[in-house]
């Protein structure tokens, strides 16, 4: 709201293009000093704290304390080890406390809602004493540490004006007065923030210089129709602020086409204000008047469709009908969010007074007041909503405009967040972009963008090396300094040789191997870790050879060793399929080059599988359902006991286009408990709703894909393409059994010319395992099953 702080480029936000009050931020009636809340791009924020550090004095900047109290949990925990209880008791006594951080319950609370800590509390002494302790000692301070964004910076020294704590570890002060103390004493806090989206925009451009593409994301156009196309589409994982499920479906509804729209919403959707959503967006496309209280509150609200969105209408309404000053109407905005009656009355008379002199009606007056006065308790404040929402844009922009680049940086801001990455795997699918395996010879230690300079084309995203589990960003980036130095590696001995034993330990040369960076250098996976004790041993040997100048047992150069060595690997078979997609999960926490559930797609393209990407376009909204066919291997399950006593889970699960949960009661979670084990492959038949937003799945029946797949066919068709198709078909059938109850085999040929489609005298006993193995030779057609 300062068009001061625009002015200074401190924010790319116009406050009169865009109608932001500084009076909301600072005037003359406020009692107390606003908060600066500034983001910074993550990386650099240390930058700016070093900074001000510099440019003020070490003595006039400082962090401000913050006090842990014993919430229910930890209180109970606390006092259970200090009584010696055993470990399991006190852990299952506080699990049972619901969990909801933005309303903590507290533990008289749970005691009374939840019946099996009453039970314990009634039946155990060792529980009852635990439980009193804790109700006295919860709610007291437990530790300190700092605040997460918080800074003060003092016009004198701040020992003069604030009591100091100085950590040994840390080179700066922090104040012994919490956020709230530390104002009340005349200082100023600032809460420098790292934002991770500014570091993707950041990151973003960066790769966009890499092929002379210079943008300068502060005078992108804010009309730019493919970007509302873009968000039109729903296209906003990845995109600030509108990448949930619930803000997708708002968004679906709404279809933008200003940068308004995009400002509200960021508005809307946030707890109390969501309920006037449904009349927004009814009023935006017409299916609804949209109505004024009063002529004069057209002109502030109509930007929003006549509905109260942000908190600076509230004082503009008060400034226009009641003739307020903007620094009064401020005060009467937080008298509203504080409710305290006998200001609120007081007010009232004076807003009331004040509608008058403008003939408004003593009615409608109060009608006004009551509005404002329940929306303002809740109310969203249009100084932070418009930067978050240009902040939404300019990612929606890039992604839009340059959706390999963006995604490049998204995923190296999620380097080690296996779930999102798997989702960004999908978005390169949906957007044709190759997602290239990690390789210790091209990748660097975070994702990269591939161009081919000569042809001037992207040829796809590599994989990160510190993307793959247990290995270490460190690691990796001294791996791809030494590459830098000393050129490509020529073998795995070559990279174990050359980089630092704490670079290259057993642990990270099992997840290199597993998830497939070595795939260049040696392709059978399998055979590099069955060997990998030979070969650590090889390379710590010639480490020390290299180490006490002694020159090798064999004579020649290293080269020549590493290749004796390579030549004694033991003889191993490559993984199949499955066994090498498992391996690969474990190395990168999701499956990148092949699915589990590719080996089954002769299956599933007969069984009309719903694939995880497809639940938000598909699902009706509570209290409607549909009832679908998914498959998916099981990743995690969850089991819990409802109030009746019964057992049900929750189950995490992969598909080839992404992760989802389904949920399992008691009845089917008895009968099929041993499938519903991490690894197993199943297919599933499911009720499915949306609520909220999200996918809500039922697990109504289940089968193993591994035993489906044994199951004999009843008719298949095969294409055949060329005589070598036809012998290769011959040739499998011959060491096929015949069976009078078999398959019936289709042979179909077409060409310019026409088709022929030919009927084999015999039957076949032919599984879909069989099946697959003609598809993986390109000459399947289609099958149907028994």
């Amino acid at each position: 709201g300062s068009l001061v702080s625009w002015s200074l480029t401190i924010t790319d936000v116009d406050p009169i293009s865009n109608q932001l009050i500084f009076e909301r931020f600072l005037n003359p009636e406020r009692v107390s000093m606003p908060d600066f809340d500034v983001d910074f791009c993550q990386d650099r924020r240390d930058e700016v704290i070093a900074y001000v550090q510099e440019k003020y004095g070490s003595d006039r900047v400082a962090q401000i304390i913050t006090f842990g109290k014993l919430q229910a949990r930890a209180v109970l925990r606390d006092v259970g080890r200090v009584l010696q209880m055993p470990y399991g008791q006190v852990d299952r006594l506080s699990k049972l406390i619901p969990f909801n951080p933005a309303s903590p319950v507290t533990l008289a609370e749970a005691i009374e809602q939840e019946s099996e800590i009453k039970e314990a509390r009634d039946t155990e002494p060792a529980v009852a004493k635990l439980l009193e302790i804790a109700l006295m000692l919860e709610g007291l301070y437990r530790h300190a540490s700092t605040h997460a964004a918080g800074i003060v910076i003092g016009r004198d020294p701040l020992e003069a004006m604030v009591p100091l704590y100085y950590d040994p570890r840390s080179d700066m002060a922090v104040t012994q007065f919490n956020m709230k103390d530390v104002e009340k004493v005349g200082q100023v806090k600032f809460d420098f923030l790292g934002l991770k989206t500014l570091t993707v925009i950041q990151k973003t451009c960066d790769f966009l210089k890499q092929r002379e593409c210079d943008v300068n994301i502060s005078l992108i156009p804010i009309n730019d129709q493919k970007t509302f196309e873009l968000l039109r589409r729903v296209e906003t994982f990845g995109i600030f602020q509108l990448e949930s499920p619930g803000m997708r479906d708002v968004l679906r509804q709404l279809q933008p086409e200003r940068f308004a729209e995009i400002i509200a919403l960021v508005a809307l959707y946030r707890p109390g204000p969501m309920d006037d959503i449904p009349r927004y967006l009814a009023c935006r496309h017409g299916m609804e008047t949209v109505t004024y209280l009063h002529p004069l509150l057209e002109d502030i609200l109509s930007e929003t469709f006549g509905v109260m969105v942000y908190q600076e209408q509230v004082m503009q309404i008060a400034q226009r009908l009641a003739g307020y000053s903007l620094g009064a109407a401020d005060m009467l905005r937080r008298a509203m969010g504080k409710k305290i009656k006998a200001e609120m009355d007081d007010q009232r008379k004076n807003f009331v007074i004040g509608c008058q002199k403008n003939d408004i009606f003593h009615k409608v007056a109060n009608k006004i007041f009551d509005v404002m006065a329940k929306f303002a308790g809740y109310g969203f404040n249009k100084c932070h909503s418009t930067p978050y929402a240009l902040i939404a844009y300019q990612t929606a922009y890039l992604k839009a405009n340059y959706p390999v680049e963006f995604l490049a940086a998204s995923m190296t801001l999620d380097l080690n967040n296996t779930e999102k990455l798997n989702s960004y795997k999908g978005e390169l699918a949906f957007y044709n972009i190759p997602f290239l395996g990690p390789d210790v010879n091209i990748s660097g230690a975070y994702f990269q963008v591939e161009y081919d300079a000569e042809k001037k084309e992207c040829l796809g995203i590599r994989y990160a090396l510190g993307a793959i589990k247990n290995v270490g960003e460190t690691a990796m980036v001294a791996a791809a300094a030494e590459r830098e130095r000393g050129g490509p590696f020529k073998d795995i001995f070559d990279f174990v040789i050359r980089l630092d034993s704490k670079f290259a330990n057993k642990r990270q040369m099992e997840h290199l191997i597993c998830g497939g960076a070595f795939d260049t250098l040696h392709p059978n996976r399998h055979q590099l870790l069955a060997n990998l004790d030979h070969i650590m041993k090889a390379a710590e040997f010639e480490r020390d050879r290299r180490a006490s100048q002694q020159t090798s047992l064999f004579g020649g150069s290293h080269n020549d060793a590493a290749t004796q060595q390579e030549f004694t690997l033991s003889e191993v078979k490559p993984w199949k399929g499955i066994e090498k997609a498992t391996k690969e999960f474990e190395a990168l926490g999701f499956y990148l080059t092949q699915h589990p559930l590719s080996s089954f797609q002769v299956y599933l393209k007969d069984l009309h599988i719903t694939g995880s990407d497809k639940l938000l376009s598909l699902l009706p909204t509570k209290p409607e359902s549909i009832d679908l066919t998914m498959a998916g291997v099981v990743m995690a399950k969850q089991e819990k006991t409802s109030k009746k006593g019964q057992r049900y889970a929750f189950i995490q699960l992969s598909d080839n286009t992404g992760n989802f949960e389904a949920t399992v009661f008691s009845e089917v979670l008895t009968a099929y408990r041993e499938l519903l084990e991490p690894g197993s492959l199943l297919t599933l038949s499911v009720n499915a709703y949306l609520e909220e937003g999200n996918p809500r799945l039922l697990i109504t029946g289940l089968e193993s894909l591994s035993q489906l797949s044994n199951r004999s066919l009843r008719t298949m068709r095969v294409r055949c393409g060329s005589q070598e198709t036809v012998q290769a078909i011959a040739d499998f059938l011959e060491k096929t059994p015949i069976d009078a109850y078999g398959a019936q085999i289709w042979l179909s040929y077409k060409n310019d010319n026409g088709g022929v489609l030919l009927r084999l005298p015999k039957r076949y006993a032919l599984t879909v395992d069989d099946a697959q193995t003609l598809q993986e030779k390109r000459i399947f057609d289609g099958i149907t099953f028994q």
